[in-house]
């Protein structure tokens, strides 16, 4: 059986791609093991994005904050080359999750309490928007 933070990463980075794409993002498939987590466009201005995907965390010793943890493996940030964004999905048990999308800073860190979370970050829902397709292709949506 799979180690739970390795069911959690690959359900954090799922949620992140379907977020992506409820909100216009085109996403890609990368055939190699690359830095990033996802290589997407970016609906308002067509460039592509390197986006690394975390898992959010409620932090007790941070006051209850949200917690995005932005560090590789070996402890190190995050370099604009290897990041464009951060992904944050949050994930509790029996809930739909929240996903936000900040840029790569180049922080260890991003935190937020729960009812600042979206004022500081920008979240994405998870619902699809068929419109935003709708209106890039010039059609109505059904």
């Amino acid at each position: 059986m799979a180690h739970v933070s390795t069911v959690v990463g690959a359900y954090s980075e799922a949620v992140a791609r379907v977020a992506l794409m409820a909100n216009g993002w085109v996403v890609h498939q990368a055939e190699t093991a690359e830095a990033y987590d996802i290589l997407a466009k970016d609906p308002l201005n067509g460039e592509y994005a390197k986006i690394q995907v975390k898992s959010v965390r409620k932090r007790d010793d941070r006051g209850g904050d949200l917690v995005i943890c932005a560090r590789k493996g070996n402890g190190a940030v995050y370099d604009r080359s290897e990041a464009d964004y951060v992904v944050g999905v949050w994930a509790v048990d029996g809930e739909i999750p929240r996903v936000w999308i900040l840029e790569n800073r180049m922080c260890g860190e991003y935190w937020a309490s729960e009812a600042r979370a979206s004022e500081r970050w920008v979240e994405l829902s998870i619902a699809l928007n068929r419109d935003l397709y709708a209106e890039s292709a010039g059609v109505t949506a059904q």
